[in-house]
């Protein structure tokens, strides 16, 4: 479904800050000490490239292009919610697919890692424009080349072909009109640079697929809850662009720190079931028909991996995310969604949800 998938990937997804640490030997080792030392520092010099953080040291020379940039956009533009072109749900569908693909592919500690570099970013926001601070820009910039490298090639070109084919030709320029020229340009040769050591340390081979797990309580409940809520999943119209409004009477700050308790969220859910589910909803995209709406089968697989998920992560964590999102989505909304299906099937998806949500509140860890 349309807005499911946009959401996984909201979920993200992800980002933690890269910390360097040097160890200085002060010290000249006595004779028994030698081979042991000797073995160490033999083995230092025939380990991979990335042992010398490659990535981390290109993206701080990438921020020391770039940072200027940064600070001239403004991040609170509500532009950023709009389609890149002309409005095509399906199409843009095909390009959301292809991130989760190469989530689904990227190494989950290092999208751990990306994922808490982003909360940190997210907490020294400061000035009009939203920017975060040089360290944090580093820091963000190093997690994502880390995990695009962590990602065979073709999945990440796969994203961005699909992305090309949905943006319109004169966003780019219209994009740069907005902050100083140069600046850009300084950014984007920088950037360049920084693609091309991302690519050095990039892996050949994609990851082995994820664990489903099978026969248990949340894969039961997962069923009896999609026999419930599939006729309202179908009444709801997956492609409008109301997906893509703001939420009414919310500036950009305010809604940013509902998605910063979603980022939180997402750094502690466990790496084989986040990829799981990205496999899953990938799946589910394959199956949707020309309104939106994945099959049955899928829909299930989705909400056992959601809640799988959900289960992997404490009680107080997801009610953080519960109460921040209460605290920006005014009644309106839920009555305006609600207006536009069949209440009867919206509130029997309702009762469904509830029983589901004690299944797998009882496996929560």
């Amino acid at each position: 479904m349309v807005r499911g998938a946009r959401k996984a990937v909201a979920v993200g997804v992800a980002v933690a800050v890269a910390c360097s640490v040097q160890q200085h030997l002060n010290f000249v080792p006595g004779p028994r000490h030698a081979a042991p030392v000797a073995a160490a520092a033999a083995s230092m010099m025939m380990a991979p490239a990335a042992f010398a953080d490659e990535i981390g040291d290109a993206a701080k020379k990438l921020g020391d292009a770039s940072y200027s940039f940064a600070k001239e956009v403004d991040w609170n533009n509500g532009i950023f919610l709009q389609a890149p072109g002309k409005f095509q749900p399906l199409k843009a569908l095909k390009a959301i697919d292809k991130m989760i693909e190469m989530g689904a592919a990227a190494d989950p500690k290092l999208l751990k890692e990306a994922a808490e570099a982003h909360h940190k970013a997210i907490g020294s926001i400061s000035g009009p424009n939203g920017v975060t601070s040089r360290a944090d820009w580093d820091a963000v910039n190093a997690a994502l080349g880390r995990v695009v490298a962590s990602v065979p090639k073709a999945k990440v070109m796969a994203v961005y072909d699909s992305v090309k084919d949905i943006t319109d030709p004169k966003v780019p320029a219209y994009m740069k009109s907005l902050v100083n020229g140069p600046d850009a340009e300084k950014a984007y040769q920088a950037f360049l640079e920084f693609k091309d050591v991302v690519a050095k340390n990039q892996v050949t081979t994609a990851s082995a697929p994820a664990v489903v797990p099978s026969g248990d309580k949340i894969g039961v409940a997962a069923k009896a809850l999609s026999d419930a809520s599939y006729p309202f999943i179908k009444d709801i119209d997956w492609l409008s662009d109301i997906y893509l409004k703001p939420l009414p009477g919310k500036t950009a700050p305010e809604t940013l720190k509902a998605i910063d308790k979603m980022i939180v969220m997402g750094a502690k859910m466990d790496g084989n079931l986040l990829k799981a589910a990205a496999e899953a909803h990938h799946k589910a995209i394959g199956s949707i028909d020309a309104k939106g709406v994945t099959s049955a089968a899928d829909y299930e697989a989705v909400n056992a991996a959601l809640g799988r998920l959900v289960a992997s992560v404490p009680k107080s964590t997801v009610m953080d995310v519960y109460n921040s999102m209460a605290g920006i989505v005014d009644s309106t909304v839920t009555n305006n969604m609600f207006s536009k299906v069949n209440p009867l099937d919206a509130i029997a998806a309702a009762k469904g949800f509830y029983t589901f949500k004690d299944v797998v509140e009882a496996s929560q860890r």
